[in-house]
């Protein structure tokens, strides 16, 4: 299926050659839109993509350039909740590696559990806490890939040292902290956010760390940005709402996009 997907895909985008993919998460699709010299290829034509069903996800990969930066952008994710097992999840990333990707952008709307955060805000990924119980690497070990990968820097330190920098400059408020990922498609009650902080989880969500894990595996170095886009349950009075993911996302993505153009430059 890794084949198949990668060679339609390759069709489409022709001589484009990316050198960094990236994942957009809930409300965060901007970024495909600043594309330049653009080719769209729905997941209709790639075998093996399902539809996504979370709104705001698209269902298209768009490859060209950003800041002279060969990019392949996935609009659109395949969440765990709603059925696919994880090796659908990270079958794009799969994709990619094929298609010569050697860095790995990914973002995510995500609850804030640190007490300090006030959405919408940025937090950069340093780590994360696989709270899905479940893994992609499962099942033989596919061609390129290790077995017992190291987890020991899922997020590449001097992604993030430019990161942090592009921020600075750029005078974007960005934290840094744990992401914790749970199945969902619930949100989480106040008891099991008090979990996560005694555990050390700065913010939660629902993806992210499936594609993390192949990305390692293949060796793709990786970066993260969570939207913190509401305070988790029990933190404040408010009620939990996808709506409310969605409209936060949308404030805060014009600076993301700043820090992944920012980014893209220093590579």
């Amino acid at each position: 299926m890794v084949a198949a997907a990668a060679e339609a895909v390759a069709a489409r985008i022709g001589s484009r050659q990316p050198r960094v993919a990236i994942v957009l998460g809930s409300g965060l699709g901007d970024v495909a839109e600043q594309i330049q010299s653009a080719v769209r290829v729905p997941y209709g034509e790639i075998p093996g993509f399902p539809q996504p069903g979370a709104p705001g996800h698209k269902g298209e990969l768009v490859a060209g350039t950003l800041e002279g930066v060969g990019v392949l952008v996935q609009s659109g994710r395949f969440h765990l909740y709603e059925g696919h097992a994880p090796q659908v999840a990270a079958l794009p990333v799969r994709v990619f590696a094929r298609l010569g990707v050697r860095t790995l952008i990914v973002t995510n709307a995500a609850g804030g559990i640190r007490l300090t955060f006030r959405p919408p805000t940025l937090m950069l990924i340093a780590d994360h806490i696989n709270f899905m119980f479940r893994t992609p690497l499962v099942g033989a070990v596919l061609e390129g890939e290790e077995r017992f990968p190291d987890m020991s820097e899922p997020y590449a330190r001097e992604l993030r040292a430019v990161a942090r920098d592009v921020a600075l400059r750029e005078r974007i408020g960005l934290e840094e902290g744990v992401y914790a990922a749970l199945l969902g498609p619930s949100f989480e009650t106040p008891a099991e956010i008090r979990m996560l902080q005694r555990l050390g989880a700065d913010a939660v969500g629902m993806s992210t760390v499936p594609e993390v894990i192949v990305a390692r595996a293949r060796g793709i170095r990786c970066l993260g940005f969570s939207s913190i886009t509401n305070v988790a349950a029990g933190l404040s009075a408010a009620t939990l709402s996808h709506e409310e993911v969605l409209a936060a996302g949308k404030q805060i993505a014009g600076q993301l996009a700043t820090l992944i153009r920012g980014v893209l430059v220093k590579l």
